[in-house]
């Protein structure tokens, strides 16, 4: 089983964006989700001040009432 198989709920990302403005910056956090394969990803935080913004995701992995894999019996277990 993968480490990613046992979050219960989501997973949290903090970063810096060297961009020009909010729009960007909102640009490079949906594509960032998307690169690293992150499902239901969402902007929780943007603050853009200066040279770049920083910016706060949340990608949901489970929602209630998901399958939830280690919940799923183990191999010989009755």
């Amino acid at each position: 089983m993968k480490a990613s198989d046992r979050i219960v709920d989501a997973i949290d990302l903090e970063t810096y964006f060297y961009c020009e403005s909010e729009e960007e910056a909102r640009g490079l956090a949906e594509q960032l989700t998307a690169e690293l394969g992150l499902p239901h990803g969402d902007i929780v935080f943007l603050e853009h001040r200066g040279w770049g913004a920083r910016v706060r995701l949340r990608a949901y992995m489970h929602h209630p009432g998901d399958h939830y894999r280690w919940m799923e019996r183990k191999e010989g277990q009755a």
